[in-house]
């Protein structure tokens, strides 16, 4: 009609209602959440599981002191815990101190480790390891990254060992062929190389349990979560695990 206004296009229309960030919606952005790899809930119920799966999980290198372990794990580089665990009462009986091993003849050392693997080698980097820790640190394993990585044989890996092990120091995570697969199959780490894998870890697990997380994972990776075909339907981390070469999915 003439002289009525015409109302303006969407003007008094009813708006749609916005949905609410509680209740429903607010569980399923709350389980979109959980799906992130490495978001903190996800962190967490692993690091609750491991710890249920493995309250008690130590170090299974047999060792009555700081030099002693050092000395096993240089060994334990390509060769399992069980295999050093049978050579090194012997080597230790032989030459119980630095001092003592820093002396030894060469062909003597390779003979006692030679079912390491790598003996030769190995030969050296006790050797080695023992001069340093007598001439430089007075016969004492040192307590700092900066200083045991100095010693022969002593790469991070093995430094992290024997500071978290020993003294009780988490300066980094230690990261063998265990942690670095299963890692990778939980998508904690993506990481080509254990330095990369490490680097990411630290950022991701509270450093409370860098110590106590290497322990369980070297645990569950023996006796469950094995390179080929891994146990999935004993894992209590299969329901939180997307990782492609799974053999179960509950």
């Amino acid at each position: 009609m003439p002289g009525m206004k015409t109302a303006k296009k969407g003007v008094g229309k009813k708006q749609p209602a916005q949905p609410k960030q509680n209740g429903t919606a607010g569980s399923k952005q709350k389980a979109q959440g959980l799906r992130s790899p490495l978001a903190q809930e996800r962190v967490a119920d692993i690091l609750k599981r491991l710890d249920e799966a493995y309250p008690e999980a130590v170090c299974a290198l047999d060792h009555k002191t700081p030099w002693e372990l050092l000395v096993a794990t240089i060994l334990s580089a390509q060769c399992t815990d069980v295999r050093v665990n049978m050579v090194t009462p012997a080597l230790f009986k032989r030459f119980p101190t630095p001092a003592a091993m820093s002396k030894a003849a060469l062909p003597e050392l390779e003979d006692l480790i030679r079912t390491t693997g790598f003996y030769r080698n190995k030969a050296k980097s006790i050797q080695g390891a023992a001069k340093a820790v007598v001439e430089r640190f007075g016969g004492k394993v040192p307590e700092t990254l900066d200083e045991l990585i100095t010693i022969p044989g002593a790469a991070r890996k093995t430094a992290n060992v024997v500071l978290g092990v020993s003294f009780g120091k988490a300066e980094g995570v230690v990261v063998d062929t265990h942690v670095f697969r299963i890692t990778r199959r939980l998508q904690l780490a993506k990481g080509d190389t254990p330095q990369e894998v490490e680097r990411e870890l630290m950022r991701v697990l509270p450093q409370d349990r860098w110590i106590s997380f290497s322990h369980q994972i070297i645990h569950h990776g023996r006796q469950v979560c094995i390179a080929r075909n891994p146990k999935c339907d004993k894992c209590n981390l299969e329901t939180l695990c997307r990782s492609k070469d799974k053999t179960w999915e509950s």
